[in-house]
């Protein structure tokens, strides 16, 4: 029986002036940081539906029956704003449900959420991504700071494994890790996993925890799934793809 995973977020737009002389002309862009991920769980016991930062306003479930219709919801570079002001309340000023409480009573339930890192993931850029304070970050292991949360690590950071010894960790122990470019900056809850961070004359901050929030399990990796805070090697990586499945697997292991 495959599990059924819902990706959201991981996709943005961009728009660009050039200028030529006397002469200018715009153009759009769409983009997506979803592929490493996506490519490495095709085929095999993990189903996902990717539903891109734009859909989700209105396609993100508005009930807790569309939620349970997911095994496991990841949340990835994409703020609380997208899921708090979709168009009828942004545009039209009607009430809708609060799917931040809806996920979190989803998790109570049993239901298993990981939230990526990224610009616009934990408080993110500027503090923008504004997760801090909500019901989704009372599901996670961990909390969101009130401040711009990124950490930028030009130079690379190679990740310290904390709990070799753990199920997610299997098969990748004693593996050269590839370095990684930036992560979020959170605090690990209380009775959280800290399974992996940077070391220690890097800031020593988390890169995976685990937790458990009522039913449900819980994870935080606080840097990219893809580029830029991935470096291309990691991406390619061998343990890219055995990294994500023994996540996911024991998000839902019971």
């Amino acid at each position: 029986m495959s599990t059924k995973i819902l990706l959201v977020g991981e996709s943005w737009t961009t728009s660009e002036t050039h200028y030529k002389g006397f002469d200018q002309f715009g153009s759009v862009r769409f983009h997506t940081g979803a592929t490493p991920l996506l490519e490495a769980l095709k085929g095999s016991a993990f189903e996902v539906d990717y539903m891109t930062a734009h859909d989700a306003a209105e396609g993100f479930p508005f009930t807790m029956e569309g939620l349970r219709a997911y095994d496991i919801i990841i949340l990835s570079d994409i703020g609380s704003n997208t899921f708090l002001l979709p168009p009828a309340v942004w545009q039209r000023s009607q009430c809708v449900p609060n799917r931040l409480r809806l996920l979190k009573d989803w998790v109570a339930q049993g239901g298993n959420l990981i939230m990526m890192g990224g610009y616009f993931s934990f408080q993110g850029i500027d503090g923008r991504a504004r997760w801090r304070r909500t019901p989704v970050e009372d599901t996670l292991p961990v909390t969101c700071f009130p401040w711009d949360d990124r950490v930028e690590i030009p130079e690379g950071a190679v990740a310290e494994i904390t709990a070799p010894d753990h199920p997610v960790m299997e098969g990748l122990t004693g593996m050269d890790w590839p370095p990684i470019l930036g992560v979020n900056e959170v605090e690990p809850r209380d009775g959280a996993e800290v399974i992996a961070r940077l070391p220690a004359d890097q800031g020593g901050h988390p890169l995976l925890v685990l937790g458990r929030h009522g039913r449900g399990r819980t994870a935080a990796w606080t840097s990219d799934i893809g580029p830029h805070w991935l470096s291309p090697d990691f991406c390619a990586w061998e343990g890219y793809g055995r990294l994500w499945k023994n996540v996911l697997g024991w998000l839902v292991a019971r």
